[in-house]
């Protein structure tokens, strides 16, 4: 009987923790927005790139400037990431842009799909064609996996290629511009590279991993609010995000092989250039990361910000963040 009892007690262990991840590989439905995220998503508009469905912020702003900003944002959020300093670019720029680029926060996600770089940056040009704005010179600040995107843009346009942005400035942010200072997360890891675990990685990512996750490259006395977490885990999980980080995060790769390209372009162009750096960052680490940089790219003005900035410099310290980004726009 004794032996019974154990067994039945064992089997009731396994349950429930067989329970909760079968119901999570069966889709439990996502998250509901917040008051907070359906603000974001009622103020966003649509377009439609080669049949998906786009979703972006566009802000008309300060009156007498006729200025443009575009934001990219990075993985594995959206363009909610630049809501903290939404309202002030508002107040000093004519138009302020923001989308979800593929697979993305509000966007569509369709899978399987082969996602890159190279289609992200052809998304933000049919946005600029499709709000009128290819003749206009235009500022791209970008964050992370936006960075890669902003350098397939510049060099798209120093070499004049048709559909291109005519580009006044970019200020990039803690993205992995070189793969040889670059640190992916294991999980990142793991579904870039393991076709069989991928999939059931996805299905098996929930909220406690993912906010385990996010949280590591926070600073410490700049984490995320509980809410805060919960509006980055829903805007992943809007039109099943979490089945396509897999195939997202094959930019890894691609940032490998086309090093030379975007590094290049980089280094050669003349557009004016800085970079916003929270040295805390796991994934770019202080100091080797901004010493390339600095090495390679002599152009560029660089701020460091506070030594407790982590990887989401315009959320752990938006107010930093934008003096140093005024600071930049008014040099030259």
């Amino acid at each position: 009987v004794v032996r019974n009892d154990k067994m039945l007690e064992w089997w009731i262990h396994v349950g429930l923790i067989c329970i909760p991840l079968v119901a999570v590989y069966l889709h439990i439905p996502p998250p509901q927005l917040s008051t907070a995220l359906q603000k974001w998503h009622g103020a966003g508009k649509v377009f439609h790139f080669r049949g998906f469905k786009i979703f972006y912020r566009d802000s008309l702003g300060a009156l007498g400037s006729s200025d443009v900003i575009i934001l990219l944002h990075g993985f594995p959020t959206s363009s909610y990431d630049w809501s903290k300093i939404w309202d002030p670019l508002t107040q000093r720029f004519h138009r302020v842009i923001a989308l979800d680029f593929l697979g993305f926060g509000f966007s569509d996600k369709p899978r399987p799909h082969k996602y890159s770089i190279f289609e992200q940056a052809s998304v933000v040009e049919a946005l600029v064609a499709h709000l009128g704005l290819s003749n206009q010179r235009v500022n791209l600040v970008s964050h992370d996996y936006g960075d890669t995107v902003a350098l397939e843009l510049l060099y798209r346009s120093d070499q004049n290629r048709t559909g291109r942005l005519t580009l006044n400035s970019l200020c990039l942010s803690n993205g992995g511009l070189f793969p040889e200072t670059h640190h992916p997360r294991l999980l990142q890891m793991l579904l870039k590279d393991s076709s069989f675990l991928a999939p059931i990685l996805t299905r098996l990512t929930n909220f406690v991993i993912f906010q385990k996750g996010i949280g590591e490259v926070f600073g410490p006395y700049t984490q995320p609010t509980d809410a805060e977490f919960w509006d980055m885990w829903t805007g992943l999980r809007y039109n099943d995000g979490n089945l396509v980080l897999d195939s997202i995060l094959q930019y890894i790769n691609q940032r490998l092989k086309h090093r030379e390209r975007w590094v290049g372009a980089l280094t050669s162009t003349y557009v004016p250039l800085h970079m916003i750096y929270g040295p805390l960052d796991p994934v770019n680490p202080h100091p080797q990361f901004i010493r390339l940089y600095q090495k390679l790219v002599q152009r560029s003005t660089v701020t460091i910000l506070d030594e407790h900035i982590s990887h989401y410099p315009q959320l752990e310290d938006p107010t930093g963040f934008l003096n140093a980004y005024f600071n930049f726009i008014h040099s030259f």
